[in-house]
């Protein structure tokens, strides 16, 4: 019978020092292979091996292209790459970002639950906003195992919240004891996992593409879901809404994949983004308008001059206002939106 074999793990920020403790704590005879998602800048050098390789005897590199999946062997996603599992070796890619990363946690727990179904264990830790959830979403519905770091214990909770909030986990346990519940699973056998339906079995085939590089253009990924009213805020196009249980997701005809918080997330920074351009537009304006006040004042004709300076005037005016606005614009997400807003103390009684 099967064992689960495969973990991979996925964490942002405060996740080195997660993925730290993790790993040092796992049996060097680990009889699994896992693979590894942490959210690192493009020009980011790939440095997690060289850290986790201090914590561990067993042996951690960067993933390559065609690298053959060993036991007891843990790959990283290298910078600015996809991490994809394949039956029996990895592929590594630059196909467009998911929650506004490459590398991405969705796209390596959906590839992992496509090829090896309920071998899978998904782990969750630390970070911001919700990437990850979409992609143990797939491993549960797969027969895989979902396991979560205790938001409590975690730097930053978004991710581990927005898993617990929208697949039904396994195991919520602080980073110890993940590490011997994943010594523990591993050595079970796996039971029978429930068949998928041909539709989802074809969407994620799609999305696994899609992560590869395969041209998104070229694939029927919008007859899974409806256009909406959204754009990408990466490139512009219109974003299609695809339904899994209770998450709604968001994919554009080139490719880049958002989560509906990280796309809420994006929008508002736009805005802000927006709003500081209308700034500098005006701005302009008001210089090239007293530029050319100043023209006519040194041809000597005032009034030409004092409608220029009086528009100036009130172009600053309207600055003033579009300023004001764009201070008070705040990126949006769940995590900020659920905290109360601070009250007020009340004045003491006379």
């Amino acid at each position: 019978m099967k064992k689960r074999t495969i973990i991979v793990i996925g964490a942002s920020t405060g996740g080195l020092d997660a993925l730290k403790k993790l790993i040092g704590a796992l049996p060097p005879d680990l009889a699994a292979s896992v693979f590894v998602v942490w959210h690192i800048a493009p020009s980011g050098r790939g440095i997690v091996p060289d850290v986790l390789g201090r914590v561990t005897t067993i042996p951690v590199t960067n993933a390559y292209n065609g690298q053959l999946i060993q036991t007891n062997h843990i790959y990283i996603a290298p910078p600015d790459h996809h991490l994809l599992l394949e039956d029996g070796y990895v592929r590594v890619s630059r196909g467009p970002k998911e929650n506004r990363f490459r590398p991405a946690i969705d796209p390596l727990f959906r590839s992992a639950a496509y090829i090896y179904g309920n071998q899978v264990i998904g782990v969750v830790l630390t970070g911001a906003l919700d990437d990850g959830t979409a992609g143990l979403w797939t491993i549960k519905q797969r027969g895989g195992l979902a396991l979560v770091q205790d938001p409590a214990e975690a730097e930053v909770p978004s991710m581990p919240e927005s898993a617990i909030r929208e697949v039904a986990v396994d195991y919520v346990l602080p980073i110890a004891r993940l590490a011997t519940t994943l010594t523990r699973l591993v050595g079970e056998d796996v039971p029978e996992a429930a068949p998928v339906s041909p539709a989802d079995d074809k969407r994620t085939a799609i999305e696994i593409g899609i992560a590869a590089e395969a041209k998104a253009l070229d694939t029927p990924i919008f007859e899974f879901g409806q256009l909406s009213p959204f754009t990408c805020p990466e490139c512009h196009g219109v974003l299609t809404v695809l339904k899994e249980g209770t998450l709604s997701r968001f994919r554009c005809h080139t490719g880049h994949a958002y989560s509906a918080d990280t796309l809420l997330a994006s929008l508002t920074e736009a805005v802000e983004d927006r709003l500081y351009d209308a700034i500098r537009g005006m701005a302009e304006s008001v210089m090239l308008m007293n530029h050319i006040g100043d023209h006519y004042a040194e041809a000597n004709q005032p009034r030409q001059a004092a409608f220029y300076f009086q528009r100036a005037k009130e172009a600053e005016q309207r600055i003033d206002l579009v300023r004001r606005v764009a201070l008070s614009q705040q990126t949006l997400s769940q995590e900020n939106i659920d905290q109360p807003e601070p009250v007020a103390d009340s004045p003491p009684a006379s």
